[in-house]
Parts: C-alpha cells; structure tokens; sequence
C-alpha cells in the first residue's frame, strides 16, 4: 500500500480540485498543478491560499457526508446494521451481518481499490494530505501565529482520519511523516493502543493549536474549532474506554475501568464546553436537518453543501422522497421494523408496556415516541412535502405513483417546503443543499451519558436522556420518561443503545455503535420489513377514484381500526436471498485485503481471519 501511494506522489503533478463552499468558502473551482516537493512544490508552504485550498480538499475528503453519497468499493461494511433495509447494496453489506454468510478476507475495502483520490476511497491518502502539511508548514514562511491555526486543523483531521480506520481494523499501519520515494515503511502494523495515542495527540495539538480561534459563521462554517477538537477527543477515549477495544471478559486482554474514568473526564469536559459556547438541542428535532448556521444551535461539526453552487450539493432529498414527489427512493432509507419497534410510546415506556398509551401492531404509529412521527413515514399518515401541509402519504403496494414494496419512508432529511421540480440533484446542482451534521450535541450528551453509566453515576446517564426525551416531546407520565424502573448499570446500557438508535436513525452511527458496544455478533432472527398491502385488489380503483378532485382514500379516517382494517394489511417480509442474521466475534476487526497487503510491507492478518496473527488489543 505504502510502495502504491510513493508511486502517485513521484508523478509529475497533482491536481487538487477544490469546490466553490469548502470551508474557506472559496467563490470557484481551483485547479492548479504543482511539480514534486514531497508531491508539491515547496512554494505552496510559503502561500497562505494557496495552503488554505490544500486544507480545503482535505476537508473534503476527510468529513463525513451524507449516508449513501460516497460509494466506494464495497462501502456497505461500513454501513451496515439492523436499522434499515437495503437488498439492492452490495453483498458485502449483508455479509457483514452474516445474511449471506461471512466476510472473507478480500471483501473489506475501507482502503480503497484502486487507490484514487476520490473522497471515501483510500484514508491512507487523506492521511498523506495531512502528514505533508504537517511537516511542511513550519517550513514555510507564513506568519506563526497563521501557521498554528492551519497545522490545528491539519492535526484534527488527520486524528479523523486514524480513528475511522482504528475503528474498522484496531491497529494499523501509523505513518506520521510524508513517505519519499526513497523511503519504505517498514514497521507494518501498529497496536490499537499506540495507534489511539497517536490520534489524542493530534488533537491535543489541535486543541492548543486553535485555543482562543473564532470562526464565524459567515467565513467558517464547517470549520474544526477548539469546541469540535475537544469533543473528536472525548468521543476517541469514548471509544477507547468501550467494549470494542476494552472488552469485560476476555482473560488475555484484562479489562482497564480506568480508561473509563478518563473518558468520562474528557467528556464532561466536552460537555461542558458546548454548553458553556452556547450549544443547546434544537427545540424540534425535525428541525435538525432543516435549519443551518447558527440558527443550529445543536450542530458542532458539519459538512457544508448548497443547492445552487457547483459541485457542492447532494442527492439526499431526491433518495429519500417518494416517487410522487420526484423522488428515487433508496431502500437504505427504509426502516426495518426492528428500528420501528425500538421507538418507546409517547410517555417514554417501552413498546406495548405502558397503561396510559396503548400500542397497537396495525395501528403502529400512534402513542409513540414523536420522533418516530418526526422519522417514520407509514400509510396514510402526513408528510407535508412540495409546501402542501396537507399531503398524506399513502405507501400500499400499487398505490399511484409509489414505489411497491416501500412500507415506510424516511422524512429527516427531506425539505417540506421544497419544490418537487427542485428534487433532483443533477449536474452539480439542485437538491436541498442542506448540511450534513457528523457531531452534534445529543451524541455528545449520550457519550457522555455512556462514561457516567459506566463509573457508577447511572442517574447522570438517565438524566441525558431524559433531557432529550423532553426534548422529544415525550409525556413524563407516571413513571418519569420511561426511566423510572430503568436502573443499574446494565439497564441504563440497553437504555443507551436503544436510545441512540431512536435518536440517530439513518444517521449512518448504528453500524459503529454495534461494534463499539460489542452486540453487533448478539443479533438475531431474520431481517424484515413492513409492506403494506391492499385486502382486495380491487381496492385500489375504489381508493384512487376522485371526486371533485380529491381522491376517496384522502378522506378516509386511517387513524381508525375498523376503516384501516376494511383495506389494507401488514406483512412482514424478507429477501428470499437473506439467512438470519449471523456476525462472527472476530469481525469487531476487520482485516485488509490483498491488494494492501501485497503492496505494502509487514502488514500482518488479524486473528480470527484465516492466516491472521495480528492481535490489535496488544
């Protein structure tokens, strides 16, 4: 991998195409070549802009982006977990949840194939932008106090960028300075504990770096601050102190409870800083991906898009909407009934147990969680899109103008007031431009909330919840929330998971949360989703048939038993394809494939692949 990447640098030149709103809101693209000095010429270290425009597709390539955009080479590994249902991804995905079998040791790519400089192909490159500046900068003739903030940035990043890859395999080959042809990187594999050092001392430089440093909204957002350094940190130590890495019962590894105690410091102090900066939960959680700029007073770190600048947009409006509002909708954004089960009832207790809000299987949607009302989108139930407060949206298998077999929808990150002819995003344009939060205030409360659970203070933890349940909306009732009968410290660790999965649906964390809690190898049973299906075929001439302009089924009650029961039903079904879900322990590491290995030097397996012998909590 390492003799791959020195072959890219000593290439002539280097185009680093930077799009018009990167951080540093550049008004154009940006092309230029330069000649090979570490694989750029040295006069850039010497050019303020012309290292912010370095820094700007590091940006770019380094945060995250909206779930399904990026789709590198069997990219659903990554993604892949018990909250929605997508067959048409690739076989991977569903390897990876033993639905097809097991992984081998080729079918993990998370460094890429092919070794481009597409975002999301290869963090080993987006590793290389970050040493090379690194190393370059103070050589360079920028003011020093010019030079800090950008090598603060250069340090968070690049600690991003380990830890996805710490996340995905533990331990991994650590190269901290550029690699010059002349040079090889020997040293192979390094253990998950140096690995996480290396990434908390980045940012803890980034942290000094960019002490007292105010972006403003105008010029920076999207930008990495003290406040986002601080909270990447507590949620590394987070990590570090979990399951994953820090399991409870397995003799060879001892299990360390003070690495809890130092999450919970670094995470009190994250915690403390967002409040103290002014962050606060928005006061309706549909709003979260509705509203930008400091208007968002929950968002810490974000990737910035626009509908109407090139280059800088997404498709997500157009995969989420349904068919009759111009949309193609994706089935990654279609919940499993899994994930529909998991919302509690509106008063906090879970699914079916509370006495004041019954649950009913047909009628799923009502007395829930409100958040389920804010995510979920069922038949017959309303969905303002195209400006129309009115809309309902009607998901039974035939229904006009609907994609069959979509059972439920995902309204997040869809615009209500956006125009069906402004859906799609073609060209580099359109779509609703919206910015994607990677970290926001709620994971910090929850992180912390973990931390607090896990050194005896389960009452903290409960509090965190409680506060996103008022947020929610959610009835204190007659047993607090839901939380009243939720203690100790194995209770408040479902109540956790449970929650996060509530209230990050779709935001691509279920996947690293499994895997961190070590329960992603305790699913089971079979993948399943809701369809909705007509009791009679000929039900659906009588439930399109207008009058006046208006269909029947608009004024049909479907909040009332009997009228839904007259003609729909709900099934259950699974990809014939699909075995039970079956994840093997030994995946909680993967193992790089071939193509890295062979064009690397010393790159050990992982135990538990055929061949491995790499242990990466040594």
């Amino acid at each position: 991998m390492i003799k791959q990447i020195k072959s890219h640098i000593t290439k002539s030149f280097i185009v680093l195409s930077i799009a018009a709103t990167l951080p540093a809101c550049i008004n154009k693209d940006e092309f230029f070549l330069l000649p090979d000095r570490n694989g750029i010429d040295a006069a850039i270290w010497d050019t303020e802009g012309a290292v912010q425009l370095h820094l700007n597709r590091t940006y770019d390539v380094v945060i995250p982006n909206f779930p399904f955009q990026l789709r590198p080479d069997r990219y659903g590994v990554q993604m892949a977990s018990d909250e929605n249902y997508f067959p048409d991804v690739d076989q991977w995905a569903k390897a990876a949840l033993g639905l097809q079998g097991t992984l081998g040791v080729n079918d993990v790519r998370y460094t890429g194939n092919g070794y481009n400089y597409n975002p999301g192909i290869n963090r080993y490159f987006d590793v290389g932008r970050c040493n090379e500046a690194i190393k370059n900068i103070p050589l360079g003739s920028i003011p020093q106090a010019t030079q800090r903030v950008l090598l603060g940035q250069y340090h968070a990043l690049r600690a991003m960028a380990y830890f996805e890859l710490v996340k995905v395999y533990g331990g991994v080959p650590l190269p901290l300075e550029p690699q010059r042809p002349e040079t090889v990187y020997l040293e192979g594999r390094k253990s998950a504990k140096v690995c996480f050092d290396a990434i908390i001392s980045d940012l803890n430089n980034a942290i000094t770096m960019l002490d007292g440093v105010v972006w403003d909204d105008g010029t920076g957002r999207g930008k990495i601050s003290k406040l986002i350094a601080t909270c990447l940190k507590a949620k590394v130590l987070l990590y570090w102190a979990s399951p994953q890495f820090n399991p409870l019962n397995d003799p060879k590894h001892p299990y360390d409870a003070s690495r809890w105690q130092t999450a919970l410091q670094a995470n009190k102090e994250a915690y403390d800083m967002c409040v103290a900066s002014g962050k606060k939960l928005m006061t309706n959680y549909a709003d979260i991906f509705r509203v930008e700029g400091t208007a968002n007073t929950e968002a810490v770190l974000v990737r910035t898009f626009s509908n109407s600048i090139n280059a800088r947009g997404h498709n997500t409006e157009s995969i989420t909407r349904p068919s009759s509002e111009n949309g193609s909708p994706f089935t990654g954004f279609m919940a499993t009934k899994k994930l529909l089960d998991a919302y509690p009832m509106r008063d906090g207790n879970p699914r079916g147990t509370s006495t004041q809000f019954p649950y009913d299987d047909l009628l799923f949607w009502q007395n829930r969680d409100p958040r389920f009302e804010a995510t979920i989108a069922y038949n017959g139930g309303s969905w303002p899109l195209s400006g129309n407060l009115n809309r309902r949206q009607w998901t039974y298998n035939t229904a006009v103008g609907e994609s069959n077999g979509n059972g439920v929808y995902c309204k997040r990150f869809t615009t209500p007031t956006l125009t069906a002819a402004n859906v799609p995003y073609s060209n580099n344009l359109g779509g609703n431009g919206m910015d994607w939060i990677e970290l926001r205030l709620a994971e910090v409360m929850l992180n912390y909330a973990d931390c607090m659970n896990e050194t005896g203070n389960s009452a903290g933890a409960k509090d965190m919840v409680r506060q996103l349940r008022v947020r929610a909306n959610i009835v204190q009732g007659n047993n607090d929330y839901g939380l009243g009968n939720v203690n100790g410290i194995e209770q408040v660790r479902t109540l956790l998971i449970n929650e996060r999965m509530i209230e990050f649906a779709f935001e691509n964390k279920r996947n690293s949360d499994l895997r961190r809690t070590r329960q992603m190898h305790l699913l089971n049973g079979n993948m399943t989703k809701l369809e909705v299906q007509l009791n009679v075929a000929s039900d659906k001439a009588v439930l399109e048939a207008s009058t006046n302009g208006v269909a029947f089924r608009e004024t049909l009650n479907t909040n009332d038993k009997a009228t839904y029961q007259k003609y729909f039903r709900h099934v259950l079904t699974t990809n014939t394809q699909y075995l039970p879900y079956n994840v093997p322990e030994y995946h909680y590491f993967y193992t790089f494939h071939n193509d890295f290995v062979n064009n690397g030097a010393n790159i050990a397996t992982t135990i538990g692949w055929p061949g491995g012998t790499f242990d990466p909590l040594d």
